[in-house]
């Protein structure tokens, strides 16, 4: 059988073929091009539900306020905390892992203590704090000029910054033989309970609850100040320092547009020179 053609024209056949394949792609670019306003709200609302279920259950942002864990973390690190970890066991995620708390984890939870002052709305205000994990429930917990022991035996802690005659306050550094008490920043609160919780010269730490304290031991108010931190107070690990930048320790202490305003400029203008680029993706240990 021949095909039969048109002078000036390809064979119909060919005709027939391309014809629907040139008008479905040009169909095709102008569906692509027609996305509704709904369509476009949808997806934009998809991605902030992603983002919001990734920084409520599984990881948050974090930057040090303080100094109180200095060396190991800077006032002006900002970390990724892992929130699944420490979580209770969750029974509609079977397959993630996870494990309780343990001595030496630096830990992200909120201060079982609310501060002396109210907030703008006259309610306590209950901050987030970062620290290292001490004792675990059962420890028996003392220190000895600034060494910790715990069930009796000395444990080795080069994190954690050294007492020297300069920097030594019994306080701190026999803890606990001087008692904790308000005239020296203690809560009031706990310095009633704490007599409950010594034994034969041991701070015991009761169930459900942890003892932890910054790896700057003398500029660090912790369980020493304000007690033990119950285990639903447990947030989460810090994983890595995503980004560090200089900051002055009373910076995030700072109030008023003007203030935050200045501080943006800062570090816009600063972003470089005051970036701590060897901490950058560094491991919290």
């Amino acid at each position: 059988m021949t095909k039969k053609t048109v002078a000036g024209k390809e064979p119909l056949e060919i005709q027939s073929r391309t014809a629907p394949v040139e008008k479905d792609a040009a169909l095709e670019k102008q569906v692509e091009v027609e996305e509704t306003p709904f369509e476009a709200v949808a997806s934009v609302c998809s991605v902030l539900v992603v983002g919001l279920f990734i920084l409520t259950f599984l990881a948050q942002n974090f930057v040090i306020p303080s100094g109180s864990m200095e060396k190991t973390l800077l006032v002006g690190d900002h970390l990724v905390v892992d929130r699944i970890t420490l979580a209770p066991p969750s029974a509609w995620m079977p397959l993630v892992h996870y494990r309780e708390p343990q001595h030496g984890d630096i830990i992200v939870f909120i201060k079982p203590s609310p501060e002396p002052q109210l907030d703008a709305e006259g309610k306590l205000q209950y901050f987030f704090l970062v620290k290292r994990l001490i004792g675990v429930p059962g420890d028996h917990i003392h220190l000895n000029n600034g060494i910790v022991s715990i069930n009796g035996v000395a444990q080795v802690q080069p994190h954690a910054q050294p007492t020297t005659q300069d920097n030594y306050m019994q306080f701190l550094d026999e803890f606990p033989s001087v008692p904790p008490d308000p005239s020296i920043g203690a809560t009031e609160a706990w310095s009633l309970d704490f007599p409950n919780h010594v034994k034969d010269g041991d701070l015991v730490v009761p169930p459900g609850m942890f003892f932890m304290m910054g790896d700057n031991r003398h500029n660090s108010l912790d369980s020493r100040y304000w007690g033990f931190v119950p285990r639903a107070n447990i947030v989460g690990r810090p994983l890595f320092n995503y980004w560090s930048f200089a900051t002055p320790e009373d910076q995030y202490d700072q109030t008023g547009l003007g203030n935050r305003l200045s501080w943006m400029l800062h570090v816009v203008t600063h972003f470089i020179s005051d970036t701590r680029w060897s901490r950058t993706l560094h491991r919290t240990l």
